[in-house]
């Protein structure tokens, strides 16, 4: 029998069911804890609605948000305040994020119990991960120089944010831009975010690929695998990845050993050997001589920037390497459907708050969506 198609839950629904959730409950519970003198204000419960609506109505600014509440009745409902009157005013919710920023244990703590939660509903979640960062430019001016030929600016509206190097997209050329990058591990599969963290345009990528690696095996996941891209072509991100169990899938940068071929597999005078398997606990790959001919008729080749455990060109890397897109996919749809862009705040600790709620709201409502009984046959 076909299951019968219903409707999606509306956003306003589905925003009062994460707020009823266990882990946000807690988030709740805890925060409204911190009260301790003063007037009471508005309830923690309707300023984390807030916060939720922001993202899942894809809002770029607190006084769009307060302004859709205040005009959207189901949704005010949803969130506690069913009077238009008693939703919370713009300078309260900038107030609530200054409180999130100063109490960010508590939500960092928020974040841990839903990508456990998310293990437990998906136990291959994190099996393999994709690492890669992305531009985010800065709210403020960012022309270089005070004018064509001039000197460089030297005074700017987000002085937190530095100019960094980003790649052409679409019909947007390479270059300098002024702001922030998010660096983040996200699961090859399903694309959802595991670890991240925001920091200046300049900082190097490939100094937060561990980082990151640690912070997705402190959430509880065993990647085996981690896809990135050439910028991460550097050995200490292979020796620390393998000494961490997870094998990196990395493309080659022209190095002078790479354009003298010592990244080639052993060779005899009757060809180029085969792959024949890899050791982890020797931390070395097995190749055989084509026909068997030579004595010995295989080697060990010991696992290097140049040797991967996983040889490059095989199909099963290529296979790996093609999952690399999940975090490009995750990127963009963080960018343009949960309003992780464009900024409209500065300082990188604000920044880093706004980075953390957009993927709190996404996560939370994929564990809903994971927690969802499936309508029977």
């Amino acid at each position: 029998m076909a299951v019968p198609k219903v409707p999606p839950r509306s956003d306003a629904v589905q925003i009062a069911g994460l707020l009823v959730s266990p882990e946000i409950s807690q988030l709740v519970a805890e925060l409204a804890a911190t009260r301790w003198t003063g007037r009471p204000g508005y309830p923690v419960r309707v300023m984390c609605g807030m916060a939720l609506t922001k993202s899942i109505y894809s809002l770029a600014t607190w006084t769009r948000t307060v302004g859709l509440v205040r005009e959207h009745a189901a949704l005010r409902t949803a969130i506690g305040c069913p009077d238009p009157a008693d939703v919370p005013s713009v300078h309260a919710v900038y107030r609530f994020s200054a409180k999130l920023r100063r109490f960010k244990p508590l939500l960092d703590a928020c974040l841990d119990r839903v990508t456990a939660a998310l293990h437990e509903q998906l136990p291959e979640l994190g099996t393999a991960i994709a690492v890669d960062a992305s531009d985010m430019p800065a709210f403020g001016n960012g022309q270089r120089y005070l004018y064509r030929g001039g000197p460089e600016r030297k005074r700017y509206s987000d002085p937190d944010a530095t100019w960094g190097h980003r790649s052409a997209v679409s019909t947007r050329s390479a270059g300098s831009f002024y702001g922030f990058k998010v660096h983040a591990a996200v699961c090859a599969v399903t694309g959802l975010p595991l670890a991240w963290t925001v920091e200046t345009a300049k900082a190097q990528e490939a100094t937060f690929a561990l980082p990151l690696l640690e912070s997705v095996k402190e959430r509880g996941f065993r990647p085996e695998v981690a896809v990135l891209d050439k910028g991460y072509d550097h050995t200490p991100v292979y020796v620390g990845f393998e000494a961490r169990d997870c094998h990196p899938i990395i493309p080659l940068r022209e190095t002078p050993a790479v354009k003298a071929g010592k990244h080639k597999p052993p060779t005899c005078d009757h060809g180029e050997w085969t792959f024949a398997g890899s050791d982890a606990k020797r931390q070395a790959a097995k190749w055989r001589c084509p026909t068997g001919a030579c004595a010995p008729a295989s080697t060990w080749v010991g696992a290097s920037r140049l040797h991967t455990l996983i040889p490059r060109g095989t199909p099963r890397w290529r296979t790996l390497y093609r999952q690399r897109g999940s975090v490009e996919r995750e990127f963009g749809q963080l960018k343009h459907e949960w309003a992780l862009l464009p900024l409209r705040i500065r300082g990188i600790e604000r920044v880093r708050l706004h980075a953390d709620l957009t993927i709190l709201a996404q996560l939370a409502c994929a564990l809903a969506k994971a927690r969802a009984v499936p309508l029977a046959a």
